[in-house]
């Protein structure tokens, strides 16, 4: 699932940008440059949605970008973030009897083995 949220960016005296997100309400977050403050904008979005969704389920509408007022020293930029479901899900899987077996006597875990192999892949 993407979601784009317009964001309102601050830019302070030290060079620092603050950021706020007009729709959610405590989603704060600041960079230390531009470029810092764009990373730390996608990073509070996808952490802020994340949350709502495990919690809530809704999102807010996203309000009309073009309809928020920055003062002088703010400018707005809309933000785009990817939610992943990271719900578990059970999955069949076979692998050779004397792997399991050399598996379970090391205590490794299959699940983590797996997931850390797929998201290498992927």
């Amino acid at each position: 699932m993407n979601c784009v949220y317009p964001a309102i960016f601050t830019h302070n005296d030290d060079g620092s940008y603050t950021i706020i997100f007009p729709d959610l309400p405590g989603c704060v977050s600041e960079g230390k440059n531009l470029s810092n403050a764009l990373y730390m904008a996608n990073s509070a979005l996808t952490q802020w949605i994340e949350y709502l969704v495990d919690e809530q389920g809704e999102l807010p509408a996203p309000s009309d970008y073009k309809k928020l007022q920055p003062s002088v020293n703010q400018f707005t930029n809309l933000i785009r973030a990817e939610i992943r479901d990271n719900h578990a899900v059970r999955r069949t899987v076979s692998i050779p009897a004397w792997m399991d077996a050399k598996a379970s006597a090391a205590g490794i875990s299959l699940s983590k083995i797996l997931q850390e192999a797929l998201t290498a892949r992927l």
